[in-house]
């Protein structure tokens, strides 16, 4: 499929003005594939040179093609274009009549069949260029249009749309018209929905999922309502445009395969939020968050869109920040910067280590490819740290003052960071034009380290920067409370710009200096040798857990820069998380500790001290919750006993018990996990789990399944598995996740040896065969990551330098060959 260059958008936009799309869907055509039926309503600007373009459709059948009455030749189409020639000034209309696929990677139109109940769902997922997978458009974000959308459906299903939808009868369903959206921001969604529905402020507001799923929406129906409610009432308290939609429904689709997505009036959510199984509050935070981040997307994205994709982050990294600080202000979940700390900034901050970095709004997106690679940690996090610290500095009255400057200006239209920056200028003196070239449009993470001189009673503080970055930050002082062994407390908090004109006075000699305490600003941060003593023995008798997560963060840091050994950090989580309060911080250092230090920062000899550290320490914690008063506490630490298991004894007679001593009783997400670490023990067999299956023949129990067949020392279930992948096309996105979920092991690195070399050969093909979601799956879960070793590292790069992925492979291998070349760091600074 040829993708579209910011050339060719560019020329088009300065050619066509587009007014109006009249798409009909017609899904009632077999399981293979849709019609679909497009009228598009155009006008030809005469001041321009040339005067021909194109169209993108990728059908599986493009039956008809009329221009103003004219038939075209379908024949002409050239992959997914078909060329308009010398078209004349003036008003046009297009007719393209086509045969669409059905998806089962998530991209397009994906059709699902439930294996509870056998019911039949589809939905649309059209970012960033999958439109032309559902309908013929001219696909790209600044050629808005108003839509009009009916769809034909089989009986008993109901159809979703952007705007309010009437059933009109025979099964045809007409959705109201829409105001200028983008071509990618059109969405379906059909099938026997089980829906919730309500009203606020006057506007229609709906829940739906799939009819399995219903008792469990219905138990947390209140609750989601609730967030959306105070969400959606926040907003308006900071906009002065209001939500500019008719209805607002969101619906939780299977195998999806982003967390959500912003269509207007429709946002789809992964239906994992939908929670069939005891989960933290964290998680609970955590769909929050996603509600008010894609509910932020309606005015950042839908009412004012960017230009063209070199501006994702006036998307994103808006809409992460807006997330995140209006789930804070408007809801129960008044911490969730905290978790943005220890998760979502983690993930910002590996990406900007990577060669694949960019600026959080980079100058050249050449094409629509490799835009799609820029929707990362970058993008998301390391943007949204950015905002943060723009709030810090410009101060939020000027900040809110500028954004809704910014709406007044570019609503139903497009705007550029130009556009935005401008915006934002006009509501305040500080030179907004030089932080942005500062902080957006440069790359990699600063490092902020202090340094104390002076005698004690008089000492004086100096920050050193290395980067390129002004910081606004507050440092935390703090002393060992007298009172209580382990306690700090806090002394004062410094407000400092750094670089700094001259060193700050801070009195008597600190027992701890926490360099950006809050959190407000993007940097790693070290330690002086005083604190970093006294927070390996007291780093739990920090009051804030913010604080802490900036320090549990400069820790984890230390351990990839191969500054601290990785022993050091299990030694401090061994020491530290046992009285740990804070559900994110337990998670987020346990999935380090698990996932990044015992599974590749220490050697296999190693393995097992870290992995029995890890045991220890969730024996800890479990012992501490037997009174039930801290259940989110006890969850994470039996799912994580779970994963860390060097034996298969003790969750063996869980799962036989149906419950952890003590509880919690063992639901489907707790047995399928142990059911998965005793395929990867060899504790389990074939036979097991299609017992398992029997029990819980849902979706997720179907993925629960192929993980765990994947994961069995066996060598025949190794090839079965490995074919599945690579050897077909049958899986859905997905089953082939689960899948290679299921296959790398760190326990059975000799068994699957051979693999490795192949993988990179067959990732390859795979990729170019089944497209760029497929490929982003194969990079990111089925890359042998256990495979610390040369040899692993020396095969990758002779994949990039020869075999020519496609792009959404390719970037992912070239994160994942960093990390593994991070890794064989980490082991040599430490070998001794």
């Amino acid at each position: 499929m040829s993708v579209l260059t910011r050339d060719e958008a560019q020329t088009r936009s300065r050619l066509l003005d587009v007014h109006h799309y009249a798409i009909e869907l017609d899904l009632t055509r077999g399981d293979e594939t849709f019609d679909s039926r497009t009228v598009i309503r155009f006008t030809v600007r005469g001041d321009t040179d040339s005067t021909d373009t194109f169209v993108e459709v990728k059908p599986a059948e493009l039956r008809t093609v009329t221009l103003d009455g004219h038939p075209l030749d379908p024949a002409a189409l050239d992959e997914n274009r078909l060329a308009l020639k010398n078209l004349a000034p003036g008003e046009h209309e297009l007719r393209v009549d086509a045969a669409m696929r059905y998806s089962r990677t998530g991209e397009g139109m994906h059709r699902f069949t439930d294996p509870s109940d056998g019911e039949t769902y589809v939905y649309t997922q059209l970012f960033l260029d999958d439109v032309q997978r559902v309908y013929a458009a001219f696909d790209q974000p600044d050629l808005k249009a108003v839509f009009d959308l009916t769809v034909t459906a089989p009986e008993g299903w109901t159809v979703l749309a952007n705007g309010v939808t009437e059933h009109t009868g025979d099964g045809r369903w007409k959705a109201a018209t829409t105001p200028l959206i983008s071509t990618y921001l059109v969405a379906v969604a059909a099938g026997p929905w089980h829906s919730v529905r309500t009203e606020h402020r006057g506007l229609p507001f709906g829940l739906h999922c799939r009819r399995s799923l219903a008792p469990h929406l219905d138990t947390d129906a209140d609750e989601l309502l609730e967030v959306t409610r105070a969400c959606f009432d926040r907003y308006h308290e900071k906009f002065t445009e209001p939500y500019p939609f008719d209805s607002y429904d969101q619906a939780f689709v299977p195998e999806f395969n982003a967390g959500a997505m912003e269509n207007p009036g429709l946002v789809t959510f992964r239906d994992e939020f939908v929670f069939r199984s005891a989960v933290t509050d964290t998680q609970r935070q955590t769909r929050a968050m996603v509600i008010a981040h894609e509910m932020a997307h309606m005015w950042f994205g839908d009412l004012v869109t960017l230009r063209w994709w070199d501006d994702i982050w006036l998307n994103e990294s808006f809409a992460e920040y807006m997330g995140y600080q209006t789930t804070a202000e408007a809801t129960r979940f008044t911490d969730t910067w905290t978790d943005f700390g220890v998760t979502r900034k983690a993930w910002g901050y590996d990406a900007d280590q990577r060669p694949s970095t960019h600026p959080v709004a980079p100058e050249d997106v050449r094409d629509t490819a490799s835009a799609l690679l820029n929707f990362d940690g970058i993008s998301y996090a390391k943007g949204a740290s950015a905002l943060r610290q723009l709030v810090a500095w410009l101060g939020e009255k000027d900040f809110l003052a500028g954004i809704n400057i910014h709406f007044d200006r570019h609503k139903f239209a497009n705007a550029s960071l130009a556009d935005f920056i401008d915006s934002l200028a006009a509501a305040t003196d500080r030179d907004v034009h030089a932080w942005a070239d500062a902080w957006l449009r440069t790359t990699g993470v600063d490092t902020l380290t202090p340094s104390i001189t002076g005698d004690n009673g008089s000492r004086a503080l100096t920050v050193h920067r290395t980067g390129v970055r002004p910081h606004r930050i507050a440092v935390g002082l703090y002393d060992q409370d007298p009172g209580e062994e382990g306690r700090l407390t806090p002394r004062e908090r410094l407000d400092l710009d750094v670089p700094q004109a001259e060193p700050r006075p801070i009195g008597k000699l600190p027992a701890l200096v926490v360099l950006n305490d809050g959190d407000l600003s993007y940097a790693k941060i070290r330690f002086d040798a005083d604190s970093f003593r006294t927070l390996s023995d007291s780093l739990s008798g920090l009051p804030d857990p913010l604080t802490r997560a900036v320090v549990w963060n400069a820790l984890r840091d230390a351990v990839r820069d191969g500054e601290l050994p990785a022993a050091a950090y299990l030694g401090i989580a061994r020491t530290h998380l046992p009285h740990e309060t804070d559900l994110a911080l337990v998670d987020g250092v346990l999935a380090f500790a698990a996932g990044q230090v015992a599974d590749r920062y220490v050697t296999p000899e190693q393995r097992p001290a870290a992995l029995n550290t890890l045991a220890e320490l969730c024996r800890d914690l479990i012992r501490r919750t037997e009174d039930g008063d801290h259940p989110g506490l006890r969850l994470i630490a039996v799912r994580h006993r779970i994963s860390t298991a060097a034996h298969p004894d003790t969750i063996a007679a869980w799962l036989a018990d149906g419950t952890v001593p003590g509880g919690p009783e063992l639901d489907p997400e707790l047995r399928w996990r142990i059911l998965t670490r005793l395929a990867v023990l060899g504790a389990t067999d074939e036979a097991a789990i299609a017992a398992e299956l029997a029990s819980d023949p849902s979706a997720t129990g179907q993925e629960g399944a192929a993980r765990c067949r994947a994961a069995l020392p066996d060598a025949d279930a190794k090839a079965r598995a490995w074919d599945a992948m690579f050897a077909s096309d049958d899986l859905s996105n997905y089953l082939f996740t689960a899948t290679a979920q299921g296959f790398w092991q760190p326990e059975q690195a000799d068994l699957v040896r051979d693999y490795v070399p192949r993988y990179y050969t067959e990732a390859v093909a795979l990729a170019a065969r089944r497209g760029p979601a497929i490929a982003d799956a194969a990079g990111r879960w089925a890359f042998p990551a256990h495979a610390v070793d040369t040899d692993t590292l020396r095969l990758g790069q002779e994949c990039l330098a020869g075999a020519d992925p496609i792009p959404a492979l390719r970037r992912k291998l070239t994160d994942q060959l960093d990390d593994l070349a991070r890794a064989l760091r980490v082991r040599e600074a430490h070998a001794d």
